[in-house]
Parts: C-alpha cells; sequence; structure tokens
C-alpha cells in the first residue's frame, strides 16, 4: 500500500478547502479525508473531468471514500467515478449478519423474484409511466427524471431514479430549506415541490422508476430505505454498518411508520431489526401492504 496527501489548488487562500489522503492497495484506491495538512502535498483540481480522466488511465477499479469527506467531496468522486466507470463506495463497517449471508439460497430466490418481477411491472405499468413522464414535462420546466446518488448494497454508491417532483435545480435549496430539520430530510410543506409533484408524492407514483434500479440490481422491491448521502453521513457511527444492506422500493419503515418517524436513529434501528428477522414470507407481507398504504397516501409527503 503507498500514500500521499492531495490538496486543492483552486483556492490557495481558502483554508476551508478539504486535503485527501489517497491510499493504493492493489486495484482499489481509498480517498481519506486529511484533518491536518501534510507537510508534503501535491496539488489537485476539483475539476471532475480532469479527476474522472486520471481515474481512467489508472488501474484502480473501485474508490472507497471517507464519510467525513463530506457531501460535496463526495458527490464529486461519485461523478468523477461515475464518468470514468469505476465503482464508488462510501467507506463503512462491515456487517457480517447480513441475509444475503445466513441465508444464501433463499437470498437468491429473492433476488431473482426482485428482477421477474420488476420487469413484469415495468411491461404492464409502461403506458402509466408515459403518461406520468408527459405530465411531469408539461407542468414545469426542467428533465423528467431526477437522479440522486444514494447509498447502496455494501456502500456503493448508485444513482437512484425518480419522477422530478420538484422545480429544476432544487438540490441546490437543500440546506437552505432544511435548515432546522434536525431528522431525516423530509419536509411536509417543502416549497421546491411542483403542484403535480404533490400528488405524485402523495400516492408514491414519483418512486416506479425505482425499478429500472431493481432491474439494475442496485435496489430490491423490498428492503431498507435507501439513504441519500446527506442522510447518510448524520447516521451515528455505531450504526452505519446499516448501509451494507441491499435497499428496497418498500419495505418495514416505509409501510410501518414512513413520514411519522423522521429520527435517523430510530429509522436504522427499525431498519435493522427487519434485517435480522429477514424472510421471505416477510418481504411478502410488506408488498401486500404497500398496496393499501400506497392508495391512502399514508405518511407520504
Amino acid at each position: 500500500m503507498s500514500s500521499f496527501t492531495l490538496n486543492s489548488n483552486t483556492a490557495p487562500s481558502d483554508a476551508s478547502q478539504p486535503s485527501y489522503t489517497l491510499c493504493w492497495k492493489l486495484k482499489q484506491l481509498i480517498v481519506r479525508a486529511e484533518t491536518e495538512a501534510a507537510s508534503a502535498q501535491i496539488p489537485v483540481s476539483y475539476d471532475r473531468t480532469h479527476l474522472a480522466e486520471c481515474l481512467e488511465r489508472s488501474l484502480v477499479q473501485r474508490v472507497r471514500l471517507d464519510p467525513a469527506l463530506g457531501k460535496a467531496a463526495l458527490e464529486l468522486w461519485a461523478n468523477a467515478c461515475h464518468q470514468a466507470n469505476k465503482s464508488a463506495f462510501l467507506h463503512i463497517p462491515s456487517a457480517p449478519s447480513l441475509p444475503h449471508r445466513q441465508k444464501p439460497f433463499l437470498w437468491r430466490l429473492k433476488r431473482a423474484y426482485d428482477w421477474l418481477v420488476a420487469i413484469v411491472l415495468l411491461l404492464m405499468l409502461s403506458p402509466v409511466l408515459l403518461a406520468i413522464a408527459l405530465l411531469v414535462k408539461a407542468s414545469s420546466p426542467g428533465p423528467v427524471f431526477f437522479r440522486q446518488w444514494r447509498v447502496g448494497e455494501r456502500g456503493k454508491l448508485f444513482q437512484i431514479y425518480k419522477f422530478r417532483s420538484m422545480i429544476d435545480g432544487a438540490d441546490r435549496l437543500h440546506h437552505t430549506v432544511m435548515a432546522n430539520q434536525n431528522g431525516l430530510h423530509k419536509l411536509e410543506n417543502d416549497p421546491r415541490v411542483t403542484p403535480i409533484g404533490h400528488w405524485l408524492r402523495k400516492y408514491s407514483l414519483d418512486e416506479l422508476p425505482q425499478l429500472f434500479n431493481v432491474v439494475r440490481g442496485e435496489m430490491s422491491l423490498v428492503g431498507p430505505r435507501p439513504w441519500a448521502l446527506y442522510d447518510a453521513l448524520r447516521i451515528e457511527p455505531s450504526l452505519r454498518h446499516r448501509l451494507n444492506a441491499l435497499p428496497g422500493m418498500t419495505g418495514a419503515w416505509q409501510v410501518q411508520a414512513r413520514s411519522h418517524l423522521l429520527d435517523l436513529s430510530l429509522v436504522n434501528q427499525h431498519d435493522l431489526a427487519y434485517l435480522q428477522t429477514w424472510s421471505i414470507g416477510q418481504d411478502l407481507k410488506f408488498l401486500l401492504m404497500t398496496i393499501p398504504k400506497v392508495l391512502s397516501g399514508f405518511g407520504a409527503f
């Protein structure tokens, strides 16, 4: 293993610019936040394209990112890895008691079921998906789909797909709108949500494109909540091993609590309890429970 420290040369007078410690181990690059400036530093540009070109020319196959880097730096590296066709992972504690290790055969059966059902649903719902896409496009300027980095299985970062329910560029206003939100970053009267978006969110129709994530193997039909980076980084370290789990479109939190439970620690404890008692029968129960919850708009905003 070899390492050195990188410091930004884009704003040399700004002491707040982070330094990175890069460590190579076989074909893996580990990016850690440097809390104190090292005596020997190599300047690096924060330009995503330049970083992606460096990754493309390297032998690195995957990049592990320290949560202490912060949301902006994590997004920069995630986008660069995506452009360079490299895998990006959040560096988190391991979790040996996950269902795929405890019940490998049943887990493979679940994954086959996920893929098959997602394909069938996409075919059946294609007219609905097209109609929603046209409504979103006609109702407000901006793209039809919203993509956002989420934490997936074993901490792997992936882009979740949703129908856009907010104004274009809503992410740039996130921390302004959520400044006083201590728990899960969900707000009942979020000013960024469009009129069509309120309706899509009430009946969870904005989440239908996540079926593509299921087909791609990045999500399951049933599982813990797929954490966004701004929420994942606020999870207390003792619960971060929960981020190893494969996230789902629906699950225990979605049908039993949803927006009525916004405490980050309690949501993660809820998810860990689901993982510890996981069974295919329990997944089927949550799938069946999802239908009336969606039709009633339970806890949705």
